[in-house]
């Protein structure tokens, strides 16, 4: 039980850290549930409840940290709230009319459409866009950290 175990806690790592870049999969969770699934077919006999709620505090600063350093980026770059509604809005069409690409084009394509909504000028509008892209970068490189402690933590409560 123990193989299978760790089987399916990996694949759900490898989909979580997948999705830390995919916005379709929800990454931290899936990390999470990985170590669900490995508690529950090895009965806790290593995990206890101290080990699930920090991690989950760790989800949830992960999707804190989402929302905040999109905010930060585009707000750094002198981007308004009309912006930061572009760059989701943004997200969201990126990847039904464009698919992976819209990951990236998206958002940025979003912000300038904000800023313009808001009657600002085309220079400004592609400053917020770029800042919308830092922001992304820079909330992706930081959850992939996280999540990297998340699952290294599982090992080490695991294997040591």
């Amino acid at each position: 039980m123990g193989v299978l175990a760790m089987t399916l806690a990996i694949i759900c790592f490898i989909a979580g850290l997948a999705g830390s870049v995919l916005p379709v999969l929800p990454g931290a969770i899936l990390i999470w549930a990985g170590m669900l699934v490995y508690g529950i077919l090895t009965k806790f006999t290593t995990l206890n409840t101290f080990f699930f709620i920090g991690q989950a505090l760790a989800v949830s600063l992960v999707y804190a940290v989402d929302y905040l350093v999109g905010m930060v980026g585009v707000k750094k770059f002198g981007g308004s709230r009309n912006a930061v509604y572009g760059s989701f809005a943004g997200a969201i069409l990126g990847i039904i009319i464009m698919g992976p690409a819209g990951i990236i084009f998206g958002p940025f394509i979003g912000a300038i459409v904000g800023e313009l909504l808001n009657k600002q000028k085309l220079n400004i509008a592609v400053r917020s866009g770029i800042g919308t892209l830092v922001g992304l970068l820079g909330g992706t490189l930081v959850k992939l950290v996280i999540e990297a402690a998340m699952i290294f933590w599982f090992f080490w409560a695991v294997l040591v």
